[in-house]
C-alpha cells in the first residue's frame, strides 16, 4: 500500500457537520518510518468541547437518536460495521501512516473491526429489565436500563481505530452519544471513520470527534459538566488524573490502563510454540501493546535452550517500511516514546540486567530515518528491578527464573498491574491453577495477544477499571432504573416506610 501523499488537511466533526476548530490552528502529524509531516490535525480547544458535549447533549435529549427504537440503533451500526470493512485497506493504510504499526496487523484489525459493530449492534434491542417477586403486597416492580448519557471517549497512539470501537460500539448500542477525543499522535483514522457514520446514516449529535492536546481538549472534556461518563484507554498516571476529574461530579468510569504481563514458561511447555508465542508477546506490534508480555518468567530447567531457540529466532525479524507486507517489527510511535523506551534500556543496565539481545537504536538501511529499536533481552533481571515492575510500552523483554510454580505465580502477581498474563505448560492441572492463582484481567493459555468481540477485557489493580468487549460491555453503558407500582387500594400509615 502507498502512503497517502501530499500533507493532508483535516477538520474536526461536531453535530454532524465538518468544521474549521475555534482557534483557527492546525499541528502536524508526523509519519513514524519516514519522521515527516504527512497530516495537518486540528488544534480544538475548550469551545470546541463545549459545542460537541452540546451536540451530544441534544442528540441525546431531543431529535430522532433519542426517540430511535433500539432495533434501528442496532440497524445502524451493522451498516456502520459494513462500510469499515469496504474500506479496510484504506482506513489501515492511515493508521500506519499515523502510528508506524504494521500494515498486516492493521489490515487485520480493521477487517475484524466490524464484527464489534455486528455483536453489539445485534445486542442493541436485546437488553431487558426483569420483574421483582416483590416482598411487598399490592406492589408491582420492575426493572428497566437506559442510556448512562454523553460518554467522552479517550483513545491512546497504539490502536487507535480498534480501542475506539471498542468504546463506540457498546455505547452507541445502549443509545449513548459520544465525544471522541483521539490521541494527538494519532487522530487521523478517528476522523477518517466519521466518514463512515455519516455514510451510515447516524443522525447529527451522535458522534463527535474534537482533536488536540491533553491540556487544551482533554481536560475541558473529562471535567466537563455535560459529560456522564469517561471511557479511557491510556497510561497509569493519565487515568489517575481523568479519574480525579471524573469524581468531581461523579462521572461513570471506565479506565483500561497498562501493564507489565509476565509469560510463565513451564518445564513441560512445548518450546517452539512457546518461543514463539513469547515473541507474539513482546516484539509484535513493536511491544506499544498495553498486554505487551515484557516479563519471561522461565523455570530453571529450560532457561538455557529456551533462550537459545528465542533468540535465534527474534534475530531473524525483518525490520523496516511498515506498509510493507515483508516487515515484522516497525517503528516507535513518536519520538518521545523512543527516547524514552533507551532511558529504560539503560536504566536496565545501571541496574545490573545483562544485555544479550539489542539494546539500542536500530540502524539498519531499512529503518531509513524513523523511530527504530533493535528488540531487546535483560537476563539476570530480578523482580524487583524497575525494568521489571514499570511499563515500556516497547520491544525489551526482561527474563526472570524460577524454580517453583508458586514462585512464579507470586512473581508474576507482584507488580501494581493485572492486566494480562500467559501460560505455556502441556499440563491441563497447571494451566487450570495457574489460571486460578493469576491476578490478572485475561489469562492466555498456550497462546497470546488474542481478542474478541465476545470476549470481555479489562485489567486488575492499576490496570484499569471496568470491561470493554462481551456481553459485560454494554452494561458500562447503561443505569439501572426500578420502578416501584402500587396497586393497592387504601393507603396505610404514611408516617412508616413501606
Amino acid at each position: 500500500m502507498s502512503r497517502i501523499q501530499p500533507t493532508k488537511r483535516y477538520q474536526c466533526f461536531i453535530g454532524g457537520r465538518w468544521c474549521e476548530p475555534a482557534s483557527g490552528q492546525h499541528f502536524e502529524s508526523i509519519d513514524p518510518f519516514l519522521g515527516k509531516p504527512w497530516a495537518l490535525i486540528p488544534r480544538c480547544d475548550g469551545r470546541d468541547v463545549d459545542a460537541a458535549v452540546a451536540a451530544a447533549r441534544t442528540a441525546l435529549e431531543r431529535g430522532e437518536w433519542a426517540s430511535m427504537h433500539p432495533s434501528r440503533r442496532g440497524q445502524l451500526l451493522r451498516r456502520l460495521g459494513e462500510l469499515i470493512a469496504r474500506d479496510a485497506d484504506r482506513l489501515a493504510s492511515v493508521e500506519v501512516q499515523d502510528n508506524g504499526k504494521l500494515y498486516a496487523e492493521m489490515r487485520g484489525q480493521l477487517s475484524y473491526l466490524p464484527q464489534w459493530f455486528h455483536y453489539f449492534g445485534g445486542l442493541a434491542d436485546k437488553i431487558e429489565g426483569s420483574v421483582i417477586p416483590i416482598d411487598k403486597q399490592d406492589m408491582f416492580t420492575f426493572t428497566s436500563y437506559e442510556p448512562v448519557g454523553v460518554v467522552a471517549a479517550i483513545t491512546p497512539w497504539n490502536s487507535p481505530l480498534m480501542l475506539a470501537t471498542w468504546k463506540l460500539a457498546p455505547a452507541l448500542a445502549a443509545g449513548c452519544t459520544i465525544v471522541i477525543k483521539p490521541s494527538e499522535f494519532t487522530s487521523a483514522s478517528t476522523l477518517e471513520l466519521m466518514k463512515l457514520v455519516e455514510e451510515a446514516g447516524f443522525p447529527a449529535g451522535v458522534l463527535n470527534v474534537v482533536t488536540g492536546f491533553g491540556a487544551e481538549i482533554g481536560e475541558p472534556l473529562t471535567s466537563h459538566p455535560g459529560v456522564d461518563k469517561i471511557a479511557f484507554t491510556g497510561g497509569e498516571e493519565s487515568g489517575r488524573h481523568v479519574a480525579h476529574n471524573a469524581a468531581q461530579n461523579f462521572k461513570r468510569l471506565t479506565l483500561e490502563l497498562g501493564g507489565k504481563s509476565a509469560q510463565l514458561v513451564f518445564p513441560d511447555a512445548d518450546l517452539d510454540k512457546s518461543v514463539k508465542g513469547v515473541i507474539s508477546g513482546i516484539f509484535a506490534a513493536t511491544g506499544q501493546t498495553c498486554i505487551a508480555g515484557s516479563r519471561l518468567l522461565i523455570h530453571e530447567s529450560i532457561h538455557d535452550e529456551f533462550l537459545d531457540k528465542f533468540i535465534a529466532l527474534a534475530g531473524t525479524a525483518r525490520m523496516g517500511d511498515p506498509m510493507s507486507m515483508e516487515t515484522q517489527v516497525g517503528p516507535i510511535t513518536t519520538q518521545r516514546q523512543f527516547q524514552r523506551i533507551l532511558t529504560c534500556i539503560e536504566m536496565a543496565r545501571a541496574e545490573g540486567a545483562e544485555c544479550v539481545m539489542g539494546g539500542r537504536p536500530a540502524t539498519r538501511p531499512e529503518c531509513a530515518d524513523g523511530w527504530f529499536v533493535e528488540p531487546t533481552v535483560f537476563m539476570n533481571v530480578s523482580n524487583s528491578m524497575r525494568i521489571a515492575q514499570e511499563e515500556v510500552f516497547g520491544p525489551v523483554l526482561s527474563v526472570i527464573r524460577f524454580r517453583e510454580d508458586d514462585e512464579a505465580y507470586a512473581m508474576a502477581n507482584d507488580t501494581p498491574y493485572g492486566l494480562g498474563a500467559g501460560v505455556w505448560t502441556t499440563d491441563q492441572r497447571r494451566a487450570f491453577t495457574a489460571a486460578k492463582r493469576l491476578r490478572a484481567g485475561t489469562v492466555w493459555t498456550n497462546t497470546y495477544r488474542s481478542v474478541s468481540y465476545m470476549a470481555p477485557f479489562g485489567g486488575f489493580k492499576n490496570s484499569g477499571i471496568g470491561r470493554e468487549s462481551g456481553q459485560e460491555a454494554i452494561y458500562e453503558y447503561l443505569e439501572t432504573k426500578c420502578v416501584w407500582m402500587s396497586y393497592e387500594k387504601d393507603v396505610p400509615n404514611p408516617f412508616v416506610m413501606r
